[in-house]
């Protein structure tokens, strides 16, 4: 591992004027960042340890909703009540990830900012642009059964690995960060980004910016959620295909329908299409494949993963429908 100089943060503002300085990257949890260190994908010159920073509580209120603070360990989100009673699918995609272990020192704020689990990106003896911009991507012609179909482009084909991040798209956050430049607010929707020209970018923060804390909304009256994850073995697994969702069936029709799909891009994907069509129809779950499969309209396959979409339409015709089906017999009661 390269020589690296560590610091404790005193406040916010001296974490972002460390990050604008360049090569330094933060460590709350170190999870996923101490590995990829050891491996020489990361090669910081300076660590700033925020874990002392009070940022790891949550605060709950009826109207405006759940403020996560940035520290808040995996482990206690998934645990937490408000969670568990109000957003249960991101309770469930929490529990989903990684091992007991891993999210008792995993945090939420890293967790949104996990790194592709590509075995190309990993490897620094292999060519890959997210890792070194212009080396070219030797998943397109390698190993690409993991690789995404939705808004992949030929310099980089990889996904996002991480659940709760599936699961708080459905939520519809906003997400707190400091800057140089002061303190804003980013739309969930609008953090992560799909890889174009510069796969090296995986977010829309501004150098220097660092993630404070989340604000979940309440979600609507009579909502049922949940997540529903693929993968090659039953633990400490990533995602192969991930379906969160959120639906509210009101006189045998769809009120309210969210999807976000995990294991198919570089981002978490809302799956914007099949929400529309499905909205204002009979739950069926004819009617969801036939959303999902005209959101897969778009998607770019290899003979490798091509198998992903009909496992995604399939997929996420279970998870909605299960959540349908409560709906349905709870109104019959």
């Amino acid at each position: 591992m390269k020589t690296f100089a560590y610091d404790r943060a005193e406040d916010a503002a001296s974490v972002a004027a460390a990050l604008a300085q360049g090569a330094t990257r933060v460590l709350a949890g170190g999870t996923n960042l101490v590995d990829l260190m050891k491996l020489g994908v990361e090669t910081p010159d300076r660590l700033i340890d925020i874990t002392g920073l009070a940022l790891a509580d949550t605060q709950w209120n009826a109207d405006s909703g759940l403020r996560v603070g940035a520290l808040v360990r995996n482990s206690d989100l998934a645990a937490d009540p408000v969670v568990r009673s109000q957003y249960p699918v991101l309770s469930r995609a929490l529990l989903s990830g990684a091992s007991g272990q891993l999210r008792n020192m995993a945090t939420t704020g890293g967790n949104l900012f996990q790194r592709t689990r590509c075995p190309y990106f990993m490897n620094v003896d292999t060519a890959c642009n997210k890792r070194e911009p212009g080396s070219g991507c030797s998943a397109l012609e390698g190993d690409r059964r993991n690789a995404a179909v939705l808004g992949a482009s030929q310099y980089c084909i990889a996904t996002h690995p991480s659940d709760m991040a599936v699961g708080l798209a459905v939520l519809d956050p906003t997400v707190g960060v400091v800057g140089t430049d002061g303190i804003r607010e980013i739309r969930f929707a609008d953090l992560h980004r799909l890889p174009e020209s510069t796969p090296e970018r995986d977010s829309t923060l501004r150098d220097g910016e660092w993630v404070t804390h989340l604000d979940i909304p309440p979600l609507p009256s009579g909502a049922r959620s949940t997540y529903r994850k693929v993968r090659d073995r039953a633990s400490y697994a990533f995602a192969v295909v991930s379906v969160a969702a959120v639906v509210v069936v009101e006189n045998g029709v769809f009120t309210t329908v969210r999807i976000a799909l995990g294991g198919v891009a570089h981002k978490p994907w809302r799956a914007t299409i099949a929400e529309n069509d499905l909205l204002g129809s009979i739950p069926s779950r004819a009617a969801v494949v036939a959303a999902m499969e005209h959101e897969l309209g778009a998607a770019h396959t290899f003979p490798d993963n091509n198998y992903k979409m009909s496992l995604v339409a399939s997929t996420a015709a279970s998870t909605v429908m299960s959540l349908s089906d409560v709906a349905a017999d709870e109104a019959r009661r």
